[in-house]
């Protein structure tokens, strides 16, 4: 296995990937409301880094993916792809952006309470992050991938929820998915050891009742078994020299 190690040149480079893909989950967010659908937010992401940030959107045309962003609704898990469908109060959703620019990556995914949530819509979002913020405190160099897993699915299942164990987090840099895998589930001090260079993301996906999740027909949305709702949060992560960087935070965000 061969793990890309970034010099500074190319952290720095990650660094503008970073921030431009937190940009346009900014920037969507004045957008969502009961009544858009999720193929104009489609649009709106799309256009934003094209015309605005003069960049490319990495997801179109990735192993054949038709759209910009995934929006995935309620017990969809993760890939949903924008339709006609319209947004209603009380959904939740998750929508996952990657951007290329100076041929980097940059690969976040946020969760978004439309209208007036519901408790348990908020609740599940709410947990989501906090697991995505333990995970992301392990990172630091002589620390193991196995210690990211393991402070996820404890946080998760401490409050009565979850892991999805067939998706996990990935390396990237020049490409969009490279080693290592990131899983959100594991043994502490297991797993490969954690870098200072490396890159990846860390993007758990918690589910309101059981793990098990199915792939529907049309090859990329992925919903939970028994309907149960879904959040995921995902950021990529730089390892710095005594803990890390996390290259898609939003200004007004904080790891908790």
């Amino acid at each position: 296995m061969s793990i890309d190690i970034k010099n500074k040149d190319a952290q720095e480079l990650m660094r503008i990937s970073g921030k431009l893909t937190s940009e346009v989950l900014d920037m969507i967010e004045d957008h969502i409301r009961p009544g858009i659908t999720t193929g104009e937010l489609d649009q709106l992401c799309h256009d934003y880094i094209i015309h605005e940030q003069d960049s490319i959107p990495a997801n179109i045309g990735y192993k054949g993916y038709p759209a910009t962003i995934c929006t995935s609704v309620n017990h969809v898990v993760c890939h949903g792809m924008p339709s006609t469908k319209k947004l209603k109060h009380g959904d939740i959703l998750n929508i996952d952006v990657a951007v290329i620019k100076n041929g980097f990556y940059g690969d976040a995914s946020r969760m978004y309470l439309i209208g007036k949530p519901t408790k348990q819509g908020e609740r599940i979002s709410k947990v989501a992050y906090e697991a995505l913020c333990q995970g992301i405190r392990q990172v630091k160099p002589g620390n193991h991938l196995g210690d990211i897993g393991h402070a996820i699915q404890l946080h998760a299942e401490k409050h009565n929820y979850s892991v999805v164990k067939e998706y996990c987090g990935h390396g990237i840099g020049k490409t969009y998915h490279e080693e290592p895998q990131v899983l959100h589930y594991g043994i502490p001090h297991h797993g490969i050891e954690i870098k200072e260079g490396m890159t990846f993301t860390i993007e758990p996906m918690i589910n309101a009742g059981e793990p098990s999740v199915k792939l529907m027909p049309d090859q990329w949305t992925v919903v939970t078994r028994d309907h149960s709702l879904s959040a995921q949060w995902e950021h990529t992560i730089l390892v710095t020299k005594d803990g890390f960087e996390v290259l898609t935070l939003s200004p007004n965000e904080k790891i908790v």
